[in-house]
């Protein structure tokens, strides 16, 4: 096989990579307090209910029992109120569910203006500083750090530009001594 040809599929490969972890993130997104979720049954106006995840991560929704939604994603979602409305009070209840607004991420340090920010679908960590104002003069260029939960363990993780943010993550941008 040829030089060019290893490297044509070296870099289709990595950007199919690239791709699949970047649909990963958001398909895989976790419900969580903080969160805003809409939900809404087709032609069931009577059934809209916007509602913010609290602490319980508990949900109130007409004719069923309360639903536990913290941990799970919104096709979850729809699949639990489609299964409670089915049968006793609708023949194939259309189920969506939305979110609304995400709860935020944290980022401080060596940027303009640390805080507090919305979380957005797709963003990186170089979205994240824009957002924050930009570096500050005295910031590191690679001392970059994600304290994030996973599985319920706290985890820090060495970032990038290009590492994915997500919410409740809380980014830290160190100072650079030269």
């Amino acid at each position: 096989m040829s030089y060019r040809r290893k490297i044509v599929q070296f870099l289709i490969a990595s950007l199919f990579l690239v791709y699949n972890s970047a649909f990963a993130s958001v398909e895989a997104y976790l419900l969580g307090p903080g969160d805003r979720i809409l939900i809404t049954v087709y032609d069931e106006p009577d059934l809209r209910t916007e509602v913010k995840i609290d602490k319980s991560g508990l949900v109130s929704f007409p004719f069923l029992s309360d639903i536990q939604v913290v941990g799970l994603r919104t096709a979850d979602v729809e699949k639990i109120i489609t299964d409670g409305l089915r049968g006793d009070y609708l023949v194939n209840p259309q189920v969506s569910v939305s979110i609304v607004v995400y709860r935020p991420f944290f980022i401080h340090g060596e940027v303009k203006k640390p805080g507090s920010y919305p979380y957005q679908d797709d963003l990186t960590l170089d979205k994240a500083i824009a957002l924050a104002g930009g570096l500050s003069p005295r910031a590191s260029k690679s001392k970059w750090n994600i304290t994030r939960v996973v599985d319920g363990k706290t985890v820090v993780v060495k970032a990038n530009i290009t590492s994915y943010v997500m919410p409740d993550d809380i980014i830290e941008i160190e100072q650079s001594f030269f």
